[in-house]
């Protein structure tokens, strides 16, 4: 519990105390819940591990099924809508923001696995959707709002709907608060919108004034 909170502290922005962290943290209470609600699993009592699993859902606005593996310090930031599918696989030192969801994306047999497997060290951004049985490789990032349902190469910030890669980084880069890829993330369609207005500011130019149409405007 205290490795947790501390990396909770650690990776949280406003450096929160460890009482702040104990009583107020949604997202600490969650994991903890869950804790009980997987040895419950485990041994069977499915009816009781389920009944308590919704306990924590009203309680948090968290909902983790208790079949899901969850690693060591995961950090459940804001937290309110996040769903978590049974057979979810969660490495160490992941970061999830509110409204994500780690689904299924089309009907399996009964034990087979239908939800994604996050390596250590990954940060699902905001209201992501990432779904089915895929996997997303360690130290990697996956943006606000996005929409994944491929495998996802370790080190890679993906973003979109559908998702697609955008930057690979290295493993010592930090994530940015809600799944944003940072400062240096370049938009391809907007980087070719502004390339084209630049053109043809200069073909503009290089036009004799005469050849230009009277109700020619500045771009």
């Amino acid at each position: 519990m205290r490795a947790l909170i501390r990396s909770i502290q650690k990776r949280d922005p406003v450096a929160p105390g460890f009482w702040e962290v104990l009583l107020a943290y949604n997202g600490f209470h969650a994991v903890m819940f869950h804790r009980v609600n997987h040895w419950l699993w485990r041994r069977r009592c499915r009816v009781l591990a389920r009944v308590l699993s919704n306990i924590a859902r009203m309680l948090t606005g968290i909902e983790i099924h208790p079949g899901a593996h969850i690693g060591k310090n995961l950090f459940i930031d804001h937290g309110t809508g996040v769903v978590i599918g049974e057979t979810a696989v969660i490495g160490d030192d992941v970061t999830i923001y509110h409204g994500v969801t780690l689904g299924g994306n089309k009907p399996t047999k009964t034990g087979e696995k239908r939800h994604p497997t996050l390596q250590n060290g990954v940060m699902i951004g905001a209201g992501a959707q990432v779904l089915g049985n895929i996997t997303i490789g360690a130290f990697s990032r996956v943006g606000s709002n996005s929409v994944v349902t491929s495998d996802v190469p370790d080190h890679t910030t993906v973003t979109g709907i559908p998702a697609r890669i955008i930057k690979t980084q290295s493993q010592d880069e930090q994530g940015f608060s809600y799944g944003l890829p940072g400062f240096d993330f370049n938009n391809p369609l907007e980087d070719m919108m502004i390339k084209l207005m630049k053109d043809m500011e200069r073909l503009k130019h290089a036009m004799p004034p005469k050849a230009l149409p009277p109700d020619s405007y500045e771009i």
